[in-house]
């Protein structure tokens, strides 16, 4: 059976704790990394291209959490253009 090309387990969620004040997004949102993080890139971000803080509280992501409403918008759309396909790292930025 074919493993199928796109996973939750490539994604984890970014929630903002004590470190708020640091963390690109100033609003109290849950946002979307990937997994393996790019190393070609000058900081590590978000899927909206948020940067993320220095200590990040990581949640594994679940499909349910895709519904939650402090996800952020750009990062939830960004996942659904991968899910179809389309490269993600080429849309955010």
């Amino acid at each position: 059976m074919p493993r199928p090309s796109w996973t939750p387990y490539a994604y984890r969620l970014i929630e903002p704790d004590e470190q708020f004040d640091l963390f690109a997004c100033r609003e109290n949102r849950l946002h979307l990394a990937t997994r393996q993080l790019e190393l070609n890139g000058t900081a590590d971000r978000t899927l909206c291209g948020g940067l993320l803080p220095a200590q990040p509280r990581w949640l594994e992501l679940q499909l349910p959490m895709l519904k939650d409403r402090r996800l952020c918008s750009a990062c939830h759309e960004l996942l659904k253009a991968q899910r179809k396909g389309r490269s993600a790292s080429t849309l955010a930025w």
